[in-house]
């Protein structure tokens, strides 16, 4: 179990990190289309849980609700602690000063993205899972 939330949990905060590298790199150099990318993001970010959990969820993977549930809470601070670094080295050279906010409301608002759209994703891939118990034949 540890392998898997693990494994969603740092997948979950590079690519978080990476969207708010992105989205600062462009809120930088083309302001009148950071709303837009801002909009991208967030729906591609929910996308990717989602779709990770409902797969998660048909393949009726064991623990699957605590590894997301774990991994969300890793992913926050990580995503916080890496999207300060990838801004520092590509984008304004961010300082030590932003950590505290990233570690604490950008981390519980990554978690959730993370949580959320996991959480749905799981209940629609368990119910994509086709029934592996063979049908009762009809007596007569």
């Amino acid at each position: 179990m540890m392998y898997a939330w693990l494994v969603r949990a740092f997948g979950m905060a590079l690519l978080h990190a990476a969207a708010a590298v992105v989205q600062a790199k462009i809120a930088v150099f083309s302001p009148d289309d950071a709303d837009l990318a801002r909009i991208v993001a967030v729906a591609l970010l929910v996308g990717a849980a989602a779709l990770w959990s409902a797969l998660d969820g048909w393949w009726r993977r064991p623990d699957r609700g605590k590894v997301w549930f774990i991994a969300s809470l890793v992913a926050g601070p990580v995503s916080g602690l890496l999207s300060v670094i990838g801004r520092a080295v590509f984008v304004d050279q961010t300082g030590i000063s932003e950590l505290g906010n990233a570690l604490t409301g950008g981390a519980a608002f990554t978690a959730l993205l993370i949580l959320l759209p996991a959480g749905l994703g799981l209940f629609v891939g368990g119910k994509l899972g086709s029934d592996q118990r063979p049908k009762a034949e009809p007596a007569g």
